[in-house]
């Protein structure tokens, strides 16, 4: 990969963006490199987290200059086929059946701050910078939106996507999209423990699950809503973790995930 580095460790993979000079950017090669990765940490069995993170001094800063440029001389048709492949990175993101921690240890602006929104966890240094600022450059941030209204509601969204301001990873975390703010020097260690400790307590198969059904629910009505959980709830039953979780439990004996 040219844009990014991957390795795994501790049942931790590691997908960090890896253009510092471009301050991380967005490029068609960018995206298509973060799409192979997360397909590659999805079909690894020993992959039970993933952790986003970058090289540099900011996290993602957007579209890069040349993308933009040549957006512009782009038909419909071919900035729709664009759109919808930047579209299905998110989505892919979003839907991932694993947990991702994002560790921001510079700003994540435009569609760098995309790419946290669909995040799990966010860890960000206190320093680091989030926003939305598409509207001040004549663009609309359409498909962050859709996630971002799920996600912190829409005060609080129309407060970042019309104004396009940033705001500090206090207020961000203050909105709902930072979970954690921890100093630079504590960011890997504090997310390595975080992500560590999810894996040492919690079920893989329950937390993909339950990740899945808080996406599925919220477009529900309340009946069909409670009609899915249901569902899940009786296929969870048969499980071979659950089983394991609960007769762990009954004999009061330390659950080994």
């Amino acid at each position: 990969m040219n844009f990014l580095k991957y390795h795994t460790a501790e049942n931790i993979a590691y997908i960090t963006l890896n253009r510092p000079e471009k301050r991380n950017a967005f490029s068609f090669e960018l995206v298509k490199e973060l799409k192979e990765a997360f397909t590659t940490a999805a079909e690894d069995q020993t992959v039970k987290i993933v952790v986003l993170q970058a090289e540099g001094t900011a996290f993602c800063a957007g579209a890069d200059l040349d993308y933009l440029q040549k957006l512009q001389n782009l038909s419909y048709e071919e900035n729709l086929e664009d759109s919808v492949y930047l579209k299905d990175l998110y989505l892919q993101l979003y839907n991932f059946p694993k947990i991702i921690i994002a560790a921001v240890q510079g700003h994540a602006l435009a569609g760098g701050c995309g790419l946290i929104t669909v995040c799990d966890f966010v860890f960000s240094v206190p320093d680091a910078k989030f926003g939305y600022t598409e509207v001040k450059i004549g663009f609309v941030p359409a498909i962050v939106m859709t996630f971002l209204l799920r996600k912190i509601g829409e005060a609080k969204a129309k407060s970042l996507l019309l104004t396009g301001n940033l705001v500090t990873a206090l207020v961000a975390q203050q909105m709902g999209l930072v979970t954690e703010i921890v100093a630079p020097d504590q960011l890997t260690d504090s997310v390595r423990t975080f992500a560590s400790s999810l894996i040492q307590t919690n079920s893989a198969e329950a937390m993909r699950s339950t990740k899945l059904l808080i996406n599925e629910v919220q477009h529900l009505m309340l009946t069909e809503a409670l009609q899915q959980a249901a569902i899940v709830n009786a296929q969870a039953r048969g499980t071979a973790d659950c089983k394991k979780g609960i007769a762990a439990f009954l004999n009061k004996e330390k659950i080994v995930w």
